[in-house]
């Protein structure tokens, strides 16, 4: 019998027959470990203990104190739910139900679901749990496997498609519960401690707006009851700052389906961030040696094709047909840069040349993962490209490390950092691939920046770094990116003549500070939860008089503060219901204006944490006002400590 080599973790390996499985390994390393595998991960990918081994692989033993363990709980509890649904409601119809980073969703048809139907549901789900049924593997035959599903079209497809040519066929049964699947899942039902139904709404089979429209069931599953309730309490606060809430209440951004979806439309108070954080960009850039360029919204596809974007994303680029000529809308900003590279012929002694653009860019994402500003078909990237020799890789890499972590500073933002090394399918030389991820790990320990190790994870035409910011929650989004490309400087055929007169490639850095505009400003309206630094915030000063007679010394005192976002809350309202209001608005300062602050020529100060001062001098207020907003401070100060 042949034998396969399979690698563990720690780079020890094992010989094995050809056809062991994934729980045969186990048992080989030791009976305990073999008695509590639940699943395997072979080769990067998440599979049941049953799978068998026919090749040499690496080979991870999942058990209940792994991290994936949490996804194969997650992917029984999808069938729990499934279960439940078919016995409150017989007639819906099952298509799929993956496990996800936050729990997991079922999709289904031929049922009338809503809210309040989630309830009936759970508590069958949760008699099921408390029945502890096993959860065991059959495999059927390719034609029982179509019996089973003679009356249901999105199984069939599966069976014709994922499962295509599999013979017997994998299914999961769990008491009188059957389903088409892979796995892996737990032993039994019993496993699952704590769960929950979550919400629901519409989906695409497949993902594609021209098949039928599903019912999503989204739902989340722990180890523990105590997990859960954390989960709930930390969604709860989620929920309460969610930036689509938030920026209602505050007018700051909304999306119209009548004019697109995907496509915010910015309220002026957004728009005033959005200056403050382009004009903060674009100070770091010259600061920095950029020069600012800009470029079409649209252009001829035949620069997608050029660049390689046309065979990686023209399902998802809006194309345009003019005067028989197909053009698209930009999914990216870096061809137009190179383009602009391209016009000149460029010494050794010219480079680095590094551009920035805050560009508007166009990708057609599927409806149902659209959401407010964190998922867009029209975002804006704060773009930058550097054309660099590649002696001076390490050196501009250093200086964009820094620039991003001055702009984390700022925003008081935790992050994570990942290191991508060189995938499987790549573009360029061994030797330049070795040394530009030298040169971008020499960074990160110089800087003694804690990072992981992505291996294989970087983008096809380099290695990259990417800082991935942590909110007030504890969640995690994708932000600041350093890029190394190789390809694109190939595609465009640019290049640089060096010392030696002879035609060299540069080097292409891609990077932005914030990533985009539109998911940073998500992070930041739900990390402050709209409370807004001073320096940013759409409204720094609410003037409130206390009766209509003070309304001219609150002007004078707005014209004085003529260099900040300054209002006059003028409408006829009592003194309390007009400081609610403002405290309601995440306003930083009020200046609270009767007969006596004017008859002293003074000012009353109150901030948005309720501290409040009586008879301060204007130039005082003004003074401080304008350090805290130079300084860019995250909190408000002046009643600080007085």
């Amino acid at each position: 019998m042949s034998t396969v080599t399979v690698t563990l973790p720690d780079g020890s390996t094992l010989e094995m027959d050809a056809g062991s499985t994934v729980e045969d390994v186990a048992y080989e390393i030791g009976p305990g470990l073999g008695e509590d595998t639940v699943a395997g991960v072979v080769d990067g990918e998440l599979v049941d203990k049953h799978t068998p081994i026919e090749t040499d692989v690496t080979l991870e033993i999942v058990t209940p104190s792994s991290d994936e363990y949490l996804d194969v709980l997650r992917h029984s509890a999808a069938h729990v739910f499934a279960q439940a649904l078919q016995r409150e409601f017989p007639e819906a119809t099952l298509t799929i139900g993956p496990w996800t980073d936050d729990g997991f969703y079922y999709d289904v048809t031929d049922v009338d679901l809503d809210e309040d139907d989630l309830e009936t549901i759970e508590v069958e789900a949760q008699q099921i749990i408390e029945e502890d049924y096993d959860i065991e593997r059959v495999l059927l035959d390719r034609e029982e496997a179509f019996e089973r599903y003679e009356e249901n079209p999105f199984k069939q497809d599966i069976l014709e498609t994922e499962a295509a040519g599999e013979d017997p066929v994998s299914f999961y049964e769990q008491e009188e519960f059957y389903d088409l699947c892979q796995g892996p899942h737990v032993e039994s039902t019993g496993e699952i401690g704590g769960f929950a139904l979550l919400e629901i709404s519409a989906a695409f089979w497949r993902g594609e707006e021209e098949n039928d429209t599903l019912t999503r069931v989204y739902g989340t599953a722990f180890p523990t009851q105590d997990d859960l309730d954390e989960f709930l309490e930390n969604r709860r606060k989620a929920q309460e700052r969610d930036h689509r809430k938030i920026g209602q209440e505050m007018d700051l951004f909304s999306i119209d389906d009548t004019t697109g979806p995907g496509l915010p439309l910015y309220e002026p108070n957004g728009k005033k961030i959005l200056n403050e954080l382009s004009e903060y960009a674009a100070e770091l850039n010259r600061e920095a040696g950029y020069d600012e360029v800009e470029t079409p919204h649209v252009f001829r596809t035949e620069l997608w094709k050029k660049s390689g974007h046309y065979e990686n994303y023209v399902d998802d680029m809006f194309l345009l047909d003019v005067n028989d000529e197909e053009y698209g809308l930009k999914p990216m900003n870096c061809p137009g840069h190179a383009t602009i590279f391209e016009q000149k012929n460029w010494s050794y002694r010219d480079l680095p040349v590094r551009y920035f653009e805050d560009g508007k860019v166009y990708r057609k994402e599927q409806r149902g993962e659209l959401s407010g500003l964190s998922r867009t078909w029209a975002f804006t990237i704060d773009d930058g490209h550097l054309f660099v020799r590649p002696d001076q890789i390490e050196a501009e890499v250093l200086a964009t490390v820094d620039i991003i972590l001055d702009t984390l500073e700022t925003f008081n933002l935790d992050y994570t950092v990942q290191f991508a090394t060189r995938p499987e399918k790549s573009v360029g030389s061994d030797e330049i691939w070795e040394k530009a991820e030298s040169q971008l790990e020499s960074v990160l320990d110089e800087q003694d920046i804690d990072y992981v190790v992505e291996d294989g994870d970087g983008a096809f035409y380099g290695p990259k770094i990417d800082f991935a910011f942590e909110d007030a929650l504890g969640r995690h989004w994708d932000g600041p990116t350093v890029q190394l490309d190789f390809n694109m400087p190939e595609r465009f055929d640019l290049s640089y003549t060096g010392e030696d007169n002879e035609e060299h490639r540069p080097v292409m850095i891609h990077r932005a500070l914030y990533g985009s505009y539109e998911r940073f400003f998500m992070v930041l309206t739900e990390h402050y939860n709209g409370k807004f630094p001073p320096w940013l915030a759409p409204e720094q000063v609410r003037v409130l008089p206390v009766s209509d007679d003070n309304i001219p010394y609150c002007e004078e005192l707005r014209d004085e503060l003529s260099e900040f976002r300054v209002e006059i809350e003028d409408r006829s309202w009592t003194v309390g219901r007009k400081i609610q209001q403002a405290h309601d608005d995440r306003v930083p300062y009020m200046l609270i204006i009767g007969d006596d602050e004017e008859d002293a020529g003074t000012i009353s100060v109150r901030d948005r944490k309720e501290r409040e001062e009586k008879d301060i001098e204007l130039d005082e207020f003004r003074d401080h006002l304008a350090t805290e907003v130079e300084q860019q401070r995250t909190a408000v100060t002046f009643l600080a400590g007085r």
